[in-house]
Order: C-alpha cells, then structure tokens, then sequence
C-alpha cells in the first residue's frame, strides 16, 4: 500500500475495497473473484485498487487482517488467573465469526498454519505474548510466545480445514484449555 495510513481518504478507499472483496467472497471462492468485478462493487477505478494493493490476495489478507487482531485480543482478554472451564467471550465470538467466513480464510490460511494470513496471525500473536509475558515477568517469553502462536495458528488453520472436528464454541473451549497448560508447563 503506498497510500499515508493517516488519510481518511484512503482509508475509507480500502475499507471499501475490503468490504467489497468480503460480498464478492460470500458469493464464490477467492480464485474466482476479478478486479473488475471487485472494483466495480467497490465503486473505484481499477489504477485506484492498484495504487492501495498489489494484487487480490494484498487485499484479501489486508481484509482478514482485522480478524487476526480479533484472536490476539481474544486470547489476552482475561486477567488475573484463568479459568480452563470458560473461554473469554472473546475467544467464543471470535471461533463463531471465523466461521461464517472460513472459506475465504481457508484460502489464506494453509494447513498447519501457513499461508499468508497464518504467516500474520503467528507474527502478531507472537509479538504479543512475548510483551505479555515479558511485562508479567514470567521466564522463557520468546519460547512461550513461539510456542502459543505456533499453536494457535496451525490448530485454527487445520480447524478450518477440516482436521479437527468440534463446533466453534467447543474448539474455543479445547484451545483456551490447551494454552493455559502450555502457560502453566515448568521448564524444568
């Protein structure tokens, strides 16, 4: 993108863009969606979706991207000392919403948690848990950060994959489980 993040011009350009590129893959698969198609429901020219993105999949990552920002703020959204009996209701929207967009995420997001959307799911969430754990003073934060992004974002991609059957309330429940042990394992 080569637009300045501080214009509001631009920004509601590729909100726009965003938004169409979601309506375009609620009605077919990423692979089939044109520019043409996307700009005309976006309602810009075509040098406009090329001055914000470099191709389709530039937009769609830039589109999911919130949704990256929604499960890292959804894994940190307890304090104190969690309970493994109750997700943050953070945790359970974000497996719902995830959802009803899967296919495109499916897309985006490979098996095991690669992809270009798993690639900047593991590196905020990663970023996160480390200044999480660094500030709390716990040992090990680059090894725990590593180890819950790593986590996360291959059980998420394989979820939606279809490698793991559960609903997303009980996928929220299992993965909230498995992060607090992994927090809770002695290095020792």
């Amino acid at each position: 993108m080569t637009a300045a993040p501080a214009d509001p011009r631009a920004a509601r350009t590729r909100a726009r863009l965003r938004a169409a590129l979601l309506a375009e893959c609620a009605e077919q698969p990423l692979a089939q969606v044109s520019v043409a198609a996307l700009v005309r429901r976006a309602g810009v020219g075509r040098a406009t979706f090329y001055l914000h993105y470099a191709d389709l999949e530039a937009l769609a990552v830039d589109a999911c991207a919130d949704v990256v920002r929604e499960a890292v703020d959804a894994l940190h959204a307890w304090r104190g000392v969690p309970d493994p009996a109750s997700p943050p209701p953070p945790l359970l929207a974000f497996f719902d919403e995830l959802a009803a967009q899967a296919a495109l995420h499916r897309e985006l997001l490979t098996p095991g948690g690669g992809g270009p959307l798993g690639l900047l799911l593991h590196r905020e969430l990663r970023a996160r848990s480390r200044t999480e754990r660094a500030l709390a003073g716990a040992p090990a934060p680059d090894l725990f950060a590593s180890a819950v992004a790593a986590t996360f974002v291959g059980v998420l991609a394989d979820w939606l994959h279809g490698l793991i059957e559960a609903t997303p309330g009980e996928l929220a429940g299992q993965v909230w489980r498995l992060l607090i042990n992994l927090h809770r394992t002695p290095l020792s």
